[in-house]
This record gives C-alpha cells, sequence and structure tokens, in this order.
C-alpha cells in the first residue's frame, strides 16, 4: 500500500504521508516514496506549488520510525543521515518550486525536520512541535540544528533541542516557526489560498530565489557536522539506554 497519496489540483499538488496508524512517521520506503514524488514534481510543466501534509486529524510526521534504526552502529547512523538529507530533506529544500508544509499535528523530530526543509509552513491550533532526540541520546540528524536555529534564533533553537519538549502553534508563530495558524478544518484550505497566491508570480524566479536563499543559509559545515555527529551518538551507552526505554514504552535513566 502506498505510504504517500498525490493528487494535483489546479497546478497544485497536495502530497499526503498516508501512514495514519503510525502518526505518519518516517520510515524508509516513506522517504523514499516521498524522494520519487519530489523528484518528478520538479519536472512537471503543470504543477507550480506543492502542499505537504499528513493524514488523520493527529499527526504530520510524529518523527522517525525509531524501531527501525534502534540497533544502528555509528557508520550506519552517519549513513542514515546522509542518506536522509540527500533523497528527502535537502532535496526538498532545492526544489525548483515552493514547498509548503500544512502541519495538522503533531510535527516532531524527523517530521519537524521535514516541515523546517519546506519553504513555507502552516499551522493548525492543534499542531505541536519540538525536536525531542537527546531524550533519546542522539541529536536531530535531518538538518534540525541548522534549520531551527535559523528560523527561530540559536537561543531558542537551543532551548527546544536541549529540553526535547514540544510547543504549541501559537507560540511557533510567535517564534517564526511557523507562517499563519489555522482551525484544523480550515489548514489546507489556508495552504491552498498561499499557494495559489504564489501562482501569480514568475515560477523561474520563485526558483532563482530558493537558490539564492539556500546558497545564504545552507552547504556550509554545518550539515555535514550534524551528519557526523548523528551517526557517533549511534555508538553511545545513552542512545542504547534512550532507544530501548521507547521502545519499552518507559521513561529514560540517562
Amino acid at each position: 500500500m502506498p505510504t504517500v497519496r498525490l493528487e494535483v489540483r489546479d497546478r497544485i499538488a497536495f502530497l499526503t504521508i498516508d501512514r495514519p496508524e503510525a502518526l505518519n512517521a518516517l520510515n524508509a520506503p516513506t522517504i523514499q516514496a516521498l524522494h520519487e514524488h519530489v523528484v518528478a514534481l520538479d519536472t512537471r510543466d503543470d504543477v507550480r506549488a506543492v502542499v505537504l501534509t499528513g493524514a488523520g486529524p493527529k499527526s504530520f510526521v510524529a518523527g522517525a520510525d525509531i524501531a527501525e534504526f534502534a540497533g544502528y552502529s555509528p557508520a550506519e547512523g552517519t549513513a542514515l543521515a546522509q542518506r536522509g538529507h540527500e533523497l528527502l530533506f535537502n532535496r526538498i529544500a532545492q526544489a525548483r518550486k515552493p514547498y509548503l508544509a500544512a502541519i495538522n499535528g503533531f510535527a516532531l523530530g524527523g517530521g519537524l525536520e521535514l516541515a523546517m526543509a519546506c519553504h513555507v509552513r502552516l499551522a493548525s491550533t492543534t499542531a505541536r512541535m519540538g525536536l525531542p532526540e537527546a531524550s533519546l541520546g542522539v541529536i536531530p540528524g535531518y538538518g534540525g540544528t541548522q534549520r531551527l536555529a535559523q528560523l527561530v534564533g540559536k537561543g531558542r533553537a537551543l532551548e527546544m533541542m536541549f529540553s526535547a519538549s514540544m510547543i504549541d502553534a501559537a507560540k511557533a508563530e510567535a517564534w517564526g516557526l511557523v507562517n499563519s495558524v489555522h482551525d484544523p478544518d480550515q489548514l489546507l484550505e489556508a495552504a491552498e489560498a498561499m499557494a495559489r497566491q504564489f501562482l501569480k508570480a514568475s515560477g523561474d524566479a520563485q526558483a532563482a530565489i530558493i537558490r539564492c536563499s539556500n546558497a545564504a543559509l545552507e552547504g556550509g559545515p554545518g550539515f555535514a557536522a550534524e551528519i557526523a555527529e548523528f551517526g557517533a551518538r549511534f555508538g553511545t551507552a545513552e542512545f542504547t539506554e534512550g532507544t530501548s526505554a521507547f521502545l519499552e514504552k518507559r521513561k529514560p535513566s540517562f
């Protein structure tokens, strides 16, 4: 069964991550499916903007599928982060068309990193966002240490990552993490309305704006450092304890 649904209406593509039983958690097949859609959409002349959201009322993406990598070695962890950057997160950030994240619930860990890779973010009033990786003895590995600081400032980003806590939609808007907040039943409508505003401008110019913005904000050593540090966590006792506690549904002992 496909883990990602695609619908195109009047030059706007709607990508929906469709694993509601797992709160739309990112696993390898889902990342691969998203990658294939992103690559294909970049070449479609009938698509000018993309709205990315999650299926169901609870979650945009609740994070990565921890059971998938809990037993990884440092080398495997490094490869996991590198592959994710190349296949999906940097691929969206460097897309030729605007991506709008419609955050309809939990956006945690890799889910928030996915939303931050998009160019614009809208959230429902029920959305909750955070990077809780430190509670597992690991760090964000899909761009979180870089993009969160770019969006909300270093101090607030470090507070969120150090505490491994969530913030609500109102705080996310006040901090600049999301562009706007909407009632849950109006979120996709608002995202579509914003996308239609984008259609009034030059797609070629928008692609150039994305390239220029990325040149200023990305491509430095920060992402490489994150990948290396992420992989190194897989060789630590705290990572073993953190992931074991999560899978055993208990509090970790650090």
